[in-house]
């Protein structure tokens, strides 16, 4: 069964820090692809990180490099996001994903979502 649970999302003044936290399924976690993506009202869904299977290889979206950490425990089947320096434009809805296509920045290569956890930055 495919399953990805969010956690971790809440609210938090500008500058602070959030970690979110996303269980998989043991079969989803083999996903060649891993990543976050998030979703504000009124916008497209955009990527925010993603993990390649060995966990070796990771993107960012610009908005987010040196802020945004990406990482997998593959004894927990479990990947995160540590969010430092967090800004009011971080608000949005954040998901998880998991697929097996070959370009992991791409939305194309995801195959599951999971549900969302709500960020909101105070400014």
């Amino acid at each position: 069964q495919v399953q990805l649970v969010e956690s971790g999302g809440g609210s938090v003044q500008a500058g602070g820090s959030l970690r979110l936290s996303c269980a998989v399924s043991p079969y989803t976690y083999s996903s060649n692809c891993m990543g976050w993506f998030r979703q504000a009202p009124g916008k497209e869904r955009e990527g925010v990180a993603g993990i390649y299977y060995g966990g070796r290889r990771t993107y960012y979206a610009d908005s987010v490099k040196g802020r945004f950490t990406i990482s997998r425990d593959n004894a927990k089947n479990t990947m995160y996001l540590q969010m430092n320096s967090l800004k009011p434009e971080d608000t949005a809805m954040y998901y998880c994903a998991a697929g097996r296509g070959g370009i992991c920045s791409s939305v194309y290569a995801y195959n599951y979502w999971g549900q969302g956890t709500q960020v909101t930055v105070s400014s």
